[in-house]
């Protein structure tokens, strides 16, 4: 297996970073066309389409870029709410290879995009209209309940900062998932993942090595709503902090404000 920790960022892992992304694009393009009779059959096509495309992006990933992911804990493949740390691209698609029927909460804009947007409406993401703020909560719990009633949610994939962070950063956690789960009743899954240390929040720079994803136990309907969300930033964030230390960042206190200034000069490093 890979290094766990990150490797370093030389000339020619510049060059498979590009050769990476023409790559990826050229595939995208092709396994996109070429899969839209799969659209017909509704979600379980699309959510073929969708699982080919993910494994090749994993797989070029290990290819050019030597970058690999090690999965622990068990992912779950009932309907959830699975709501991860998220430091860059490569953590979704990580959490979206290991579950098998992935949905995300997604801007409508993007889910208007032709082709992409055709996929996500297909394999059950649900668009969000930010403008309407706690409308747009209520018509997401509805949407929600409505599948749990009928195909099935899958397991809904949440970011509960709210955007992409740095190693070691800490954001307050948006209250959605909450509100998602005191409607639906739907359990949570915590993931802690190190993703960024290797894939940064840009894009640009990637590493090798083998970053971890950690799906943590359930946190069930008997953990009353008040104790919800400091269990599960406290959760996430432990454990995330355990696998950037074990890929050798040296985190900061808690509460230093330095933090960020601390993680962007070891990925400099």
């Amino acid at each position: 297996m890979n290094d766990p920790r990150p490797g370093a960022l030389t000339p020619w892992q510049y060059v498979q970073n590009i050769l990476f992304y023409l790559h990826v694009g050229l595939a995208t393009l092709v396994i996109g066309l070429l899969g839209l009779p799969a659209l017909r059959h509704g979600r379980a096509g699309a959510n073929r389409i969708a699982t080919r495309w993910i494994a090749y992006m994993v797989w070029a990933a290990r290819v050019h870029l030597r970058l690999t992911c090690e999965i622990r804990g068990t992912p779950p493949t009932d309907d959830c709410i699975v709501a991860a740390k998220h430091q860059s691209f490569w953590d979704i698609m990580v959490i979206a290879h290991a579950v098998p029927r992935r949905a995300f909460i997604m801007k409508r804009e993007v889910m208007r995009v032709p082709v992409m947007g055709w996929y996500a409406w297909k394999t059950g993401c649900i668009p969000i209209d930010r403008s309407r703020g706690r409308d747009a909560m209520a018509a997401i719990s509805a949407t929600i309940n409505q599948r749990m009633s009928g195909e099935g949610l899958g397991q809904l994939i949440i970011y509960p900062e709210g955007t992409r962070t740095l190693p070691g950063q800490r954001k307050s956690y948006k209250q959605g998932v909450a509100t998602i789960r005191a409607a639906t009743g739907l359990p949570v899954v915590p993931v802690a993942v190190n993703t960024g240390l290797f894939w940064p929040r840009g894009g640009w720079g990637i590493r090798p090595g083998r970053a971890v994803v950690e799906f943590l136990p359930v946190i069930g309907p008997d953990v009353p709503a008040d104790g919800f969300m400091p269990r599960l930033q406290a959760e996430i964030e432990t454990h995330s902090d355990r696998l950037m230390a074990e890929a050798g960042l040296a985190l900061p206190e808690p509460g230093d404000a330095d933090d960020a200034a601390r993680s962007d000069r070891y990925l400099s490093s």
